[in-house]
């Protein structure tokens, strides 16, 4: 257990961001892609691994060497109208992310504790909202990291479940893909929960969380001085944390793809459903698992979602912000926190299904990435913004290769029939 927290000190935003990448609407995403296509999309989780990995370890040094969050620095390039576009569909998206998050939760609550999910939804709310508010951003950082234990669950719940091993090998090392509405949409969303808007700006604004609480940040500097030791600690998180995330992500398409698949049950409409449907089939230890991890990756995603958009607001008009700080000094930040989240318990009211919700906010998000990596490209490439830590031929390769397929499958979106 020592050498255990020895380990989590090390660890930084890279694992909480990774681990995040895996919320309830990850989950949703990944469990339809199991049911519906079985094993043949499994070659996604190895395929994206490089691309989000490298579009994080660009965030995370942004942040690194500005000392600012993404939504600051691009207050200093890019103008206004932009700027407020980028608020309202990152305000708007992980709103809709937060209720189905939420209602995910509390109905995978509702299997093991008998109480009607609306009041357990109700209960997660202010539990979260508590916690981000009166909490210091050491020990919620602490507790994040802490809750990523919850997503071994997928892991254990493929390990447990009967897999076709031969299958995995070939649809993991030898892509196939159809290019029909339903594959293509499937595809969007993939892409679109594992290289998330959001993370853009958690993932940067918590690397200066981090320069903050350890006193490195020196305001009157443009750039911040970074040593090659921290640059390596930094990309050996996010390449972590990535790693891991993409590892649950395979779990789930497989547990459920030997599941749900193979029975012919392609058909889910609930995250509570995916868990329960996996007990005739692969046991009752699955299915717990199933509903546990999505009960714990909610309490990880939704802290970082509301977070993530305080971020960005707060940077976008000059507030005061960040965990670290009071209540009482960053009012607006907290404020924005409180309303997204609250709206997103909302939402759970308003009787649309939420598990849809979970995989179009995905496919939103698949759509809206191609315009944030390419300013992120553009931010990093900067040698105004990033000194001598601007991208190397290896970043820009990747970076581009992002770019090009994600703005590839949104437009495939629109245009495949």
């Amino acid at each position: 257990m020592i050498k255990l927290g020895k380990i989590f000190k090390k660890l930084g935003p890279g694992i909480i961001t990774g681990a995040s990448d895996d919320d309830p609407s990850g989950i949703a995403t990944y469990s339809i892609t199991g049911a519906q296509s079985g094993y043949s999309l499994l070659w996604s989780a190895l395929f994206t691994f490089p691309l989000m990995a490298s579009i994080q370890e660009m965030c995370a040094r942004i942040g690194l060497v500005t000392g600012r969050g993404l939504a600051g620095n691009m207050r200093q390039h890019y103008p206004k109208l932009v700027l407020y576009l980028i608020a309202i569909l990152v305000i708007v998206s992980n709103t809709i992310n937060i209720g189905a998050d939420i209602s995910g939760m509390a109905e995978s609550a509702h299997l093991i504790i008998p109480i009607p999910a609306q009041y357990l939804a109700l209960a997660t709310t202010i539990l979260i909202l508590f916690l981000l508010i009166k909490l210091p951003y050491k020990k919620i950082a602490a507790s994040l990291k802490w809750l990523t234990f919850a997503l071994f669950a997928y892991i254990v719940a493929a390990l447990v479940t009967k897999q076709d091993w031969l299958t995995i090998v070939k649809s993991t090392f030898l892509p196939q893909l159809t290019f029909d509405q339903n594959s293509i949409s499937l595809l969007v969303a993939i892409l679109g929960t594992t290289i998330s808007p959001y993370l853009f700006f958690w993932q940067t604004s918590e690397e200066v969380e981090e320069l903050e609480e350890s006193g490195k940040i020196v305001k009157s500097r443009k750039i911040q001085i970074v040593t090659k030791h921290e640059l390596k600690g930094m990309r050996e998180d996010v390449t972590f944390g990535m790693f891991f995330s993409n590892l649950v992500m395979f779990a789930i398409i497989a547990t459920t793809a030997s599941t749900l698949f193979v029975k012919g049950q392609k058909e889910i409409q609930t995250a509570a459903q995916a868990a329960s449907a996996l007990t005739p089939l692969a046991g009752p230890l699955a299915s717990l698992l199933f509903a546990v991890g999505i009960i714990g990756t909610g309490l990880l995603a939704i802290p970082v979602l509301a977070g993530a958009a305080a971020y960005a607001v707060a940077e976008i008009f000059s507030w005061q912000e960040g965990l670290d700080k009071r209540f009482h000094k960053a009012r607006a930040f907290y404020f924005v926190i409180i309303v997204s989240t609250v709206f997103g318990f909302l939402i759970n009211l308003s009787g649309i299904n939420p598990f849809k919700l979970l995989f179009y906010t995905a496919v939103i998000y698949g759509l809206i990435s191609p315009i944030l990596i390419l300013t992120i490209l553009h931010l990093s490439n900067k040698t105004g913004v990033m000194g001598k830590s601007k991208n190397g031929v290896l970043s820009n390769t990747l970076g581009i290769i992002t770019f090009l397929i994600m703005t590839a499958t949104a437009l495939s979106f629109f245009f495949v029939r």
